[in-house]
């Protein structure tokens, strides 16, 4: 299997390396660089720089922005992207939502939704988990109810992510309540500034407001905003988490991190020396690098891999990109602990909510809520539990 780039491609990474670097705004990029939270501001701008590159949503049908790319440019523009630390484009609208309009919508929706979500004209929200329906996803019970040109829906969804910023929720919606619970869900397009909506806050353990939870009182939608055939949303709803998984293993983003604990364990000392020096720490740090590099290669083969498969089937390589993804995505939030050491312990809000001196350097502030925000990763796109499971049947056939 060879896992050397073309010529061409080595001159698209360049390409994609200068547009980042230079295109978008350095203040955006240093944000997540430290680990600090961006406002809406920051992700839309970053997101229409990209899309007046048209490289927002390089993996949707051309007609619709897309780019036709080779799955190696795919992996190149992820990769420097993520070391560049350039915001990705919203989730919600471009490997979400996005993706099932253009499969499944009509072409009314398409041209309605397809550019604005594109252009984060449109800031889509996930209404999926529910209170008792998260890993069993089927079990949701947020009802709508047909009666004649409209729904009406009530229930409740929750850990909906951003939703204080979103303009549209893409929601799955019990519509048959006779059926089989996988076969009686649709997938409805809700705008959120319908009467009868609330979004209420979820304050997270890094102290953030990420998530909410979001009731639906007799709310009112258009028969119009159905996505697809009624009663088979479930299908679109798989379709969905199998480009949400998409680059999970943000190998990237974990190198941008490992450069950085490098430069601030050169700041610190300890025995009055600079962390770096220190053989424990060094040889902890080597370890997950060499995990890293592993990791890397695995993804390398993944991609050379889809040359090959049959186009839409996935490949169960991906659940090994997700978990060790994701375990060493920890580890790197872990070492970055070790490194600003008790500076991490106070609780230091971000600068908008700051009215205090910081106890610390600067960049100690970050350090906790990263790693508190980051035991995440290993529960959502599919917990770490579920892809050792898929490892074991369909790849050690256990």
């Amino acid at each position: 299997m060879d896992l050397n780039f073309t010529p061409e491609e080595r001159a698209f990474r360049e390409e994609a390396r200068r547009f980042f670097r230079t295109e978008v705004p350095e203040k955006i990029r240093r944000k997540v660089e430290e680990g600090h939270h961006l406002s809406k501001e920051d992700i839309v701008t970053s997101q229409r720089i990209l899309n007046a590159r048209g490289w927002a949503v390089p993996a949707w049908p051309r007609e619709w922005g897309g780019q036709d790319w080779s799955p190696a440019q795919m992996y190149l523009y992820q990769d420097e992207m993520q070391q560049a630390n350039v915001p990705s484009p919203l989730p919600f609208n471009v490997s979400m939502v996005g993706p099932v309009i253009a499969e499944f919508a009509n072409e009314e929706q398409k041209r309605r939704f397809l550019p604005a979500t594109a252009n984060l004209d449109i800031w889509w929200c996930q209404g999926f988990s529910e209170p008792g329906a998260g890993s069993d996803l089927a079990s949701l019970r947020t009802s709508a109810r047909r009666v004649g040109d409209k729904y009406i829906v009530n229930g409740q969804k929750t850990w909906t992510t951003l939703a204080q910023h979103a303009d549209w929720i893409f929601n799955l919606v019990r519509t048959d309540p006779s059926a089989k619970k996988q076969e009686g869900i649709s997938f409805l397009l809700i705008d959120m500034k319908t009467h009868g909506i609330k979004v209420r806050p979820i304050q997270t353990i890094d102290g953030g407001h990420e998530v909410n939870e979001v009731f639906f009182d007799d709310v009112e939608v258009p028969a119009e905003n159905l996505v697809g055939e009624e009663n088979k949303g479930w299908d679109y709803a798989k379709f969905l988490l199998g480009h949400e998984r998409t680059g999970i293993a943000r190998v990237g983003i974990s190198k941008a991190r490992i450069k950085r604990i490098k430069e601030l364990a050169a700041l610190e000392r300890i025995g009055g020396r600079p962390l770096i020096e220190d053989q424990h720490f060094r040889e902890k740090l080597a370890a997950v690098e060499i995990e890293l590099k592993a990791l890397e290669m695995t993804q390398l083969r993944v991609v050379a891999d889809e040359r090959k498969r049959e186009r839409g089937k996935p490949n169960p390589a991906s659940s090994i990109l997700k978990l060790k993804g994701s375990v060493i995505q920890q580890l790197t939030t872990e070492l970055l602990m070790e490194v600003v050491g008790p500076h991490a312990m106070p609780y230091q809000p971000s600068e908008e909510g700051r009215n205090e001196p910081i106890i610390g350097p600067e960049y100690a502030t970050e350090a906790a809520p990263t790693y508190f925000n980051y035991r995440k990763v290993s529960i959502y796109g599919g917990s770490n539990e579920i892809q050792r499971n898929i490892v074991a049947k369909a790849i050690l056939g256990l």
